[in-house]
């Protein structure tokens, strides 16, 4: 009886190994082109025509709190103009219509 008291504190030690961390998820990054943006690694894109409330929080969380940029120079119906880095995206109150990045741009854009 003192046997199996002794092995039981053991047994239940066992069971509480900690599992290996996960690996970490690989890093997202959004790459510009003439239909708006892909998302890489994955292969989805953020197209033109997407809502500003689906696009908006899926960068800041992934690029962290983007820089509103001032509306100087943009066309009328662009109501946000922000930037993440040398990254500039363009919005109307309806939908993404543009980016800027260095020289490069497509779509919609201010200036």
């Amino acid at each position: 009886m003192r046997a199996r008291a002794a092995v039981l504190p053991l047994v239940l030690l066992a069971g509480c190994a900690v599992a290996p961390p996960s690996p970490p998820p690989p890093e997202i990054s959004f790459r510009p082109d003439p239909a708006g943006l892909a998302v890489l690694p994955s292969g989805l894109r953020m197209d033109f025509g997407r809502a500003p409330e689906g696009m908006i929080p899926i960068l800041e969380r992934a690029l962290g709190r983007g820089e509103a940029l001032p509306l100087a120079g943009c066309p009328a119906d662009i109501s946000v103009r922000i930037a993440w880095g040398g990254l500039e995206l363009f919005f109307t109150g309806e939908r993404f219509v543009g980016w800027r990045q260095g020289a490069a741009r497509a779509g919609e854009t201010c200036g």
